[in-house]
């Protein structure tokens, strides 16, 4: 599910993309537009500017104009289903179960093309970039049926740390101004409060991290 300029957009099982103008006029909430074209479940969505991108089960990325909410894109160089796509400048990045995370580039005809191929030892399941201050940006990548989150440089695709939960994360966010957080399947969430290592301390160009993991719950209220 993703939100931009009053319109929210939200992928389901069957493949569809759908689409809400809110404030809506209509008190039923019944979606303007359902974009097709997916064979599988919608499991990720990022938008730019311009472009709504999608990424399924099916293997493929979906590129999709804001304005006619046409599809003038397919992305087909994952060999496995596209767990999550993120939008970075005027580039995309999109990882698979398939082991690999791509970096896209606009051609001189205006289409995406793999600039770059990253790959890993497991599939992988989110992606998250984060801005560092001085210094260059680093995306958080979750690996599949594992319990790290791989940090990368960018755009060096550089490894550059690793963090470690006690699941496989499903989902990274990050406060602002504050700590970043992770989810999983089990009910529990973390939170990785940290700061960029300084220099000579061993950390290298990396992020140092104290995870905390708060579990989802011991916060439910007691029966009455």
């Amino acid at each position: 599910m993703t939100v931009t300029d009053g319109m929210l957009f939200a992928g389901t099982g069957d493949g569809r993309i759908m689409a809400w103008k809110f404030p809506s006029k209509q008190s039923n909430m019944e979606p303007v537009s359902i974009l097709t074209g997916h064979q599988r479940a919608v499991i990720s969505l990022s938008i730019s500017a311009t472009r709504l991108y999608s990424s399924s089960l099916d293997k493929t990325i979906k590129v999709w104009d804001l304005m006619t909410l046409k599809c003038v894109q397919t992305l087909s160089e994952h060999k496995a289903a596209v767990t999550s796509v993120l939008c970075w400048d005027e580039k995309l990045l999109s990882c698979s179960l398939d082991k690999t995370v791509k970096l896209w580039t606009l051609s001189e005809s205006g289409n995406l093309q793999v600039k770059y191929t990253h790959a890993e030892e497991n599939g992988l399941r989110t992606l998250f970039g984060m801005h560092r201050v001085g210094k260059t940006p680093v995306l958080f990548c979750s690996l599949h049926n594992s319990n790290c989150i791989r940090q990368l440089d960018l755009p060096s695709f550089e490894d550059v740390g690793t963090l470690f939960s006690k699941n496989e994360v499903r989902t990274i966010e990050l406060a602002d101004g504050g700590p970043l957080f992770t989810g999983d399947c089990s009910g529990e969430q973390g939170v990785e409060v940290g700061a960029p290592a300084r220099p000579g301390s061993g950390g290298g160009v990396g992020c140092a991290f104290i995870i905390i993991v708060i579990s989802m719950a011991s916060l439910t209220a007691p029966s009455s």
